[in-house]
């Protein structure tokens, strides 16, 4: 019995010159000092030996595994110092400077507008980014042979059918989405929607082929553009912290009538001109008007009985009028320099 307790002492020692690492010496120490380990299977072994035997062998056992486990220490505290770029470790230093991320300007900006129209009872939506023909277009007062499809000029994703109409679209305006929202919860309704679109652009400093929009939607009794006057005003002020000036003329979009552009002075030239408002001074930033009644009829609303507002806008675009971005292509850049300002 000592002679197989001294082979396994000797076992252990040989064995433990050759780990190199930390993970190595937990699962060699558990296969001998664990309770189902080499020294556990030697105890058992004890029962059967005479009172002097057990005493002897007893001893023989305890010293070796005190002394084995100061081995399995040294070992231990060894590799851990070889892990470490000093034998000292100054507990009193800071830590590492781990680099921490932050939110993107456009998410800062959405997050904003979604909590200033929770605020005002709306609630916030969202909708497929690929979206069929129907919604993106025909239940919005555009149907197939409308110029205002050529204005867009989209991408489409063939799904391998004859008729065109069973193909699906990358979604041009978040608009898809007041059909959706009437076809669920009816009148009155109040909601935004805010997400990714897509346009065929050419893209420069002010466009670009991918951006995010928000839709706003509010149907009622009585709703005039009143209403939509004073709901962007609030959130124009609440963005922009302060009052913003603003103009608002005539506009045509064929799912609202009468239809309206609401134009904000730039930011980024305080008015004087530059590439963000195309040198003009003002900066086109929503497209709204009151809904038109073929769109209340395709969300199954009565337009006898209702009346809404709706606007859309690009919050890209706000974003560059809140901090001063003068090019809307650096949202996609990945440029580390542009996103660590926010």
């Amino acid at each position: 019995m000592k002679n197989k307790i001294e082979r396994i002492k000797e076992d252990v020692l040989d064995a433990l010159k050759k780990i190199k690492n930390l993970e190595a010496l937990d699962v060699f120490e558990f296969k001998y000092m664990s309770r189902k380990g080499e020294f556990a299977a030697v105890m058992k072994n004890i029962a059967s030996l005479s009172s002097n035997e057990k005493r002897e062998i007893g001893m023989t056992l305890n010293n070796t595994k005190r002394e084995l486990l100061k081995s399995f220490e040294f070992i231990k505290k060894t590799l851990s110092l070889e892990n470490t770029d000093s034998k000292f470790v100054d507990m009193t230093l800071l830590g590492e400077d781990r680099n921490k991320g932050s939110m993107h300007p456009i998410t800062i900006i959405q997050n904003e507008l979604e909590s200033l129209f929770a605020s005002m009872g709306f609630m916030v939506l969202d909708g497929p980014e690929l979206e069929s023909d129907f919604y993106n277009f025909e239940a919005l007062n555009i149907p197939e042979y409308h110029p205002a499809r050529d204005m867009q000029d989209t991408f489409y994703v063939n799904r391998g059918g004859e008729d065109s109409k069973t193909n699906l679209v990358m979604r041009t305006h978040t608009s898809p989405m007041q059909i959706r929202a009437m076809q669920k919860y009816g009148a009155p309704l109040r909601c935004v929607i805010p997400g990714r679109v897509f346009r065929n652009e050419a893209v420069d400093a002010n466009h670009d082929s991918n951006f995010y929009q928000i839709e706003g939607l509010m149907i009622d009794k009585d709703i005039s553009l009143a209403n939509l006057l004073s709901v962007l005003k609030t959130m124009l002020s609440g963005i922009f912290k302060t009052d913003v000036k603003v103009r608002v003329r005539p506009g045509y979009f064929p799912f609202v009538e009468p239809g309206l552009e609401v134009d904000i002075s730039c930011t980024v030239c305080s008015g004087n001109g530059c590439p963000s408002c195309k040198h003009s001074g003002w900066l086109e930033m929503i497209g709204a008007g009151m809904v038109h009644p073929n769109v209340l009829k395709h969300g199954g609303i009565d337009p006898e009985k209702y009346s809404g507002f709706a606007f859309g806008l690009g919050i890209d675009r706000l974003v560059m009028m809140r901090y001063e971005i003068d090019d809307i292509r650096l949202f996609h850049s990945g440029d580390l320099r542009f996103l660590k300002q926010f």
